[in-house]
Parts: C-alpha cells; sequence; structure tokens
C-alpha cells in the first residue's frame, strides 16, 4: 500500500490525528484501510460488500472508489509492482 497524500497516511497511522474530517469519517477510513490491508488481491475487495468498490469512469490511469458513508469516497488506483498488486491511497473525495 502507497499513499499519494501524506495527510492520508498520517490519518492512517497516528490515532490523534483527524485530517479535518469528522470523527464518523476517520473510524469508517480506518476500517476501509484495515480491509485493504486484509486483502490479498482487488477481488477481495469487490467481493466486500459494504465496501462498494466500483470503478470511476473516465479516468487515466483508472481510479476505483470505496464508499466511507453516503458523501464521502475513499480514491485509489490499483497497479502492479513487479509479482504484486499495490493498492494507491489517493484521496478521500466528496461526491455531494
Amino acid at each position: 500500500m502507497k499513499f499519494r497524500d501524506l495527510q492520508l497516511e498520517r490519518l492512517e497511522r497516528d490515532a490523534t490525528f483527524t485530517g479535518g474530517y469528522s470523527p464518523a469519517i476517520v473510524r469508517a477510513f480506518r476500517k476501509t484501510m484495515n480491509s485493504i490491508r486484509q486483502a490479498v488481491i482487488s477481488p477481495d475487495l469487490y467481493n466486500t460488500k459494504s465496501l462498494h468498490l466500483e470503478k470511476l469512469r473516465g479516468t487515466k490511469p483508472p481510479l476505483h472508489s470505496m464508499r466511507l458513508n453516503d458523501q464521502f469516497r475513499l480514491i485509489v488506483e490499483f497497479t502492479k509492482e513487479k509479482t504484486r498488486e499495490i493498492v494507491i491511497i489517493i484521496e478521500i473525495g466528496d461526491y455531494h
């Protein structure tokens, strides 16, 4: 797993950091990050229905979103590095 946004990396690693997000978003983000860490390959994430993982249309490279709540999504990119798949955490997006 890699992070394109250093604040999101800190949000995952520092239990006291909120990054300006509400406590509910922080909890949802950390729960989603736990699911990502437990997944072996991206189909594992697609099979976790509560994540609502979907490919975003019209993005290059192809990006995906995972639902944090009704309003916010975690935007990620899947890429190959040598023989393993890497999830790159891009941003938390507000879709309303």
